[in-house]
């Protein structure tokens, strides 16, 4: 038997290959969009990939099991409560795939949605009776449980899903011998849950002893507890969770269509028209000179989450990057099933040599400068765009917080007549946020390079909780 984990650090992703090599066969698990690595992987181990299992409508990304499908000719096995458009092998609690060296079992673990599935991995050479490992999808993390409030706008509420997450937990997982290997979808930095650890394997003893949701609680207590504080979800999330239940095109088809070359003529006459201008390069970079009226998200952040939470879906996307990094900008998007994009601009911000008059740039400011200001007759108002949970932990006196995942439901909160100074935790998110405030039309603000992280090392004074 062979498994190998393949982490995708910008979506905190976890997917999985499972080898028999006794039949050639392997077993994709909640692949990502781009499956290339899983094919490599697959050739070098002289094994066919023909199955490709969802543990669930994943939420925060594009699965990539009809690339599977058509690459491979990979049959599609979801959970027996699944419905989608394409067609699959429904697999209920206790149904198996037997191989010489392998077995899978099925465990329905209905709660983070009401398909989810759990599966049982034993490796025969070692026993065939106690799993060597189970892969939880997001029904149970390392140090959390996956969130039961992401499909209230698909007709489950919180506290049904939560109530079927306990029993899941209770009743399928929490039985399983201390040794057997936990693998989940998702890792540290996940919006599916709100305390997922940095580790991306542990055991089921662990996760017994030292997750709080696995503690002894009625189950009253676990529901209340678990949906409480869990961060925003992005709007991408229904949008992604109904997507992959649909039949639509492969990620190759539509990346083939999106990277075209576009003139600078052309993507101001489509951003006239209502497209989304994305600039994707550094923060640093962007705030030097950029398109009026682009949105910065850099690629060295989480580029997919953020795209996801504050693009449109509906809206056309023209990519501004680096030359050379155009590919990767609209792969990226792939993942999340942003594919509406028209092309790059040729040449990247070299297209606007002759242009000056279409370039803007955001005023950065140091720590001591803002201190400076801040101590002025007229002081700019202070905006700090990150998570409440961060914000109570500290922040700069008189500040307000508006989280970038609601600063465009409430950009009317920000005043048009008064200096805005936005900041973040280190300075990605925030020149996210300026660019949004100037596509409002807000234009008078300063941006604190390095965020409260370099306000704090200068020894400028916070408010903590």
């Amino acid at each position: 038997m062979f498994l190998k984990q393949y982490y995708l650090g910008c979506l905190a992703h976890a997917s999985y290959l499972i080898a028999d090599e006794a039949s050639g066969t392997a077993i994709v698990v909640d692949p990502q969009r781009d499956i290339q690595q899983y094919i490599d992987d697959a050739n070098r181990l002289g094994v066919q990939i023909r199955h490709v299992f969802l543990t669930h409508f994943h939420a925060d990304f594009l699965a990539g099991h009809l690339e599977l499908r058509d690459r491979c000719g990979a049959d599609i096995r979801l959970g027996s409560q699944a419905q989608a458009e394409y067609k699959f092998i429904p697999m209920k609690d206790g149904d198996t795939l037997d191989f010489p060296g392998l077995r899978l079992q099925i465990l329905e673990t209905p709660g983070h949605t009401i398909e989810s599935i759990s599966i049982l991995v034993f490796d025969l050479q070692k026993s065939h009776d106690k799993p060597y490992a189970v892969l939880t999808g997001d029904t149970l993390f390392i140090g959390d449980v996956g969130r039961p409030d992401l499909r209230a706008s698909l007709g489950w509420t919180a506290e049904e899903l939560g109530a079927h997450l306990y029993d899941s937990l209770h009743d399928k997982l929490l039985p399983l011998p201390d040794e057997t290997l936990v693998y989940p979808a998702h890792g540290a930095g996940s919006l599916c849950g709100k305390n997922i650890s940095s580790d991306t394997v542990s055991t089921l003893g662990d996760q017994r002893r030292f997750n709080y949701a696995l503690q002894p609680m009625t189950r009253e207590q676990f529901i209340r507890i678990v949906a409480a504080d869990q961060p925003d979800a992005p709007a991408y999330f229904t949008y992604d969770a109904i997507l992959n239940t649909r039949e639509r095109p492969t990620l190759e088809k539509s990346l083939q269509q999106v990277l075209q070359p576009v003139e600078l003529d052309e993507v101001l006459a489509m951003g006239d028209a209502g497209a989304q201008l994305l600039d994707v390069r550094d923060a640093t970079e962007y705030a030097k000179g950029h398109i009026a009226g682009s949105i910065n998200i850099g690629l060295g952040g989480q580029y997919a989450t953020w795209a996801g939470t504050v693009l449109d879906t509906a809206r056309p996307i023209v990519i501004i990057a680096e030359p050379g990094r155009e590919e990767e900008a609209a792969l990226r998007l792939g993942r999340i099933g942003f594919d509406n994009v028209k092309g790059y601009l040729r040449d990247g911000m070299e297209a606007l040599t002759e242009r000056p008059d279409l370039v803007w740039s955001t005023e950065r400011v140091s720590a001591p400068m803002l201190a400076e200001e801040l101590a002025s007759p007229n002081p700019p108002l202070v905006v700090d765009i990150r998570a409440p949970r961060e914000w109570n932990a500290s922040h700069l006196s008189d500040s307000i917080n508006l989280p970038l995942t609601q600063l465009q439901q409430r950009i009317h909160e920000i005043p048009r007549n008064r200096r805005i100074a936005v900041h973040c935790a280190g300075g990605y998110r925030s020149s996210i946020a300026a660019s949004i405030l100037n596509q409002y039309g807000i234009t008078n603000l300063i941006e604190l390079a390095g965020g409260i992280t370099a306000w704090e090392a200068a020894k400028f004074p916070v408010v903590t909780s």
